[in-house]
């Protein structure tokens, strides 16, 4: 394992995915369907959740799979890492959700299973209080974490406020660097709901879209703090974006070598030069077909993974 990349990763199987009317609110990426009495989304989308696993797991990553549950009912609980994230220290981050149906997702079980697994969790943080004052802060979709230099990067939304933001820097000791990314919806230009849409970092790069940036001082900010932490600036167009194109993942394997992992429609809007230069840094990229999570729930492979970084007990 290490500082940015992770070679375990912790995935919910569906069992109830579908269409969630209050995440649509501000997830641009959302499209209802049209058809929805003819066709069992939820079937499509556990096809493409275990054939995405099935990728991951050949690649020699470690991918521990829990079910979701009939009840309470969850339907975007294929997207973990919105309410969890695990740290190298032993820590649990939880995380308030803006969605009320997705605050049932937090399961305290899951916990009990990664220390069965030999995982040590030592304290747990919990920001969820926020949630009684309307204020949100949505985990690793919200933050982009440079764990090695201790940097949170945040586009900042109804899901990502400033004040949690504050609250998680005195509780994690995470820099911030926040900003505002916009796309373009209905001829408006509108915060876009999770900063994993336009941003991902690897150990040694950069993927992002600056031109979702509109603010030049926002921008400007952003850069200079990659460029200090030795990031390579891989850009993407709002075009790629949209192909969820930002929302990739660098994971290791046992053996430490590095993966980027992405979904096809993402793979499939890249040019040769970004994924050459992607190659530079990971032994392969790992892409799988999304397109029914994709299109339902506004999220792609980034935001289906959970990254563990929790430190293996002395006892195992």
């Amino acid at each position: 394992m290490g500082i940015n990349t992770t070679s375990t990763l912790l995935m919910i199987r569906p069992i109830n995915f579908r269409y969630n009317e209050q995440t649509a609110v501000n997830n641009y990426y959302q499209n209802k369907p049209t058809d929805e009495g003819e066709v069992d989304f939820q079937t499509k989308a556990l096809a493409e959740f275990d054939d995405f696993v099935e990728k991951l797991e050949a690649k020699g990553i470690e991918v521990v799979v829990v079910n979701d549950t009939l009840k309470p009912e969850t339907p975007d609980s294929i997207f973990p890492n919105n309410w969890v994230s695990f740290h190298h220290d032993g820590t649990v981050g939880l995380y308030p959700m803006y969605a009320e149906n997705r605050r049932l997702e937090r399961r305290e079980d899951i916990f009990d299973l990664l220390e069965d697994k030999g995982f040590e969790i030592t304290q747990e943080i919990h920001l969820t209080e926020f949630e009684e004052v309307g204020k949100f802060l949505e985990g690793t979709g919200s933050l982009i974490l440079d764990r090695e230099n201790k940097i949170a990067y945040a586009a900042l939304s109804q899901r990502t406020d400033p004040d949690v933001l504050d609250t998680f820097n005195e509780q994690f000791g995470f820099r911030i660097v926040e900003f505002v990314a916009n796309q373009t919806h209905n001829g408006q230009r509108l915060p876009i709901y999770h900063t994993n849409v336009m941003m991902c970092l690897g150990d040694e790069f950069a993927v992002i879209c600056l031109d979702a940036i509109d603010d030049m001082d926002d921008r400007d900010r952003v850069i200079e703090s990659l460029e200090d932490s030795d990031k390579e600036i891989i850009e993407i167009t709002e075009e790629q974006k949209e192909c969820f194109a930002g929302n990739m993942l660098q994971v290791e394997n046992k053996e430490g070598e590095k993966f980027i992992v992405m979904s096809d429609t993402a793979y499939n809007s890249l040019d040769q030069d970004q994924i050459d230069r992607l190659l530079t840094y990971n032994k392969e990229i790992i892409h799988s077909s999304l397109h029914t999570i994709e299109t339902l729930g506004g999220g792609s492979a980034r935001c289906m993974m959970a990254e563990v970084f929790l430190p293996k007990s002395t006892d195992t």
